[in-house]
């Protein structure tokens, strides 16, 4: 019933999604741009519409009351940012500790314009041993919209090239403020 009432809302605001979920146990979801707040939302209807769970990591203070309980729910891990935290090695254990696991997380790590994006995904996914999946919020298209899973070479900045060709053709919310 959830995934049918946030199909239909998500329709009725005239959002789809193309592609599909990862046929892959476990990927790292890398979605962008990430412009806006809406991207939470877009990302929560879009996890029930494909019935699957999808974890995130995020600022600790987002986990604190009132609301900490509902990011814990949805699946969320808060990352103290003020402590030193090897945050990579954090995820890549969460990766060896389950046999379906699937992460997202914004490769721009903030919902301003950042010049690079940052590579710690790059990382995880090497680390892990998982393939990558990219995923655009397209607001101008109305389209999330799903790729298939691929493994990192290990030739990062060939890697990033085509990944941040992907994300160039994707217009956030505030497309000022996506990937060039």
């Amino acid at each position: 019933m959830r995934r049918s009432i946030a199909r239909f809302l998500f329709g009725l605001v005239g959002w789809k999604i193309t592609g599909g979920a990862p046929t892959v146990p476990k990927a790292i979801l890398v979605v962008a741009p990430h412009t806006s707040s809406w991207d939470f939302l877009v990302g929560v209807f879009s996890r029930a519409i494909l019935n699957i769970r999808i974890s995130f990591i995020g600022k600790a203070s987002l986990f604190k009351p009132p609301f900490g309980w509902l990011f814990r729910w949805l699946g969320g891990f808060p990352v103290d940012r003020v402590q030193q935290q090897d945050t990579v090695k954090f995820v890549i254990d969460l990766f060896n500790r389950h046999e379906t696991f699937y992460f997202s997380l914004s490769p721009e790590g903030t919902r301003k314009y950042a010049p690079k994006l940052r590579t710690g995904f790059y990382h995880i996914a090497l680390g892990a041993e998982v393939p990558i999946v990219l995923v655009g919020f397209d607001f101008e298209k109305r389209e999330v919209q799903i790729q298939p899973p691929f493994y990192p070479t290990g030739n990062m900045e060939a890697d990033l090239e085509h990944i941040l060709a992907y994300f160039r053709t994707v217009k956030g919310k505030y497309p000022d403020q996506g990937i060039r």
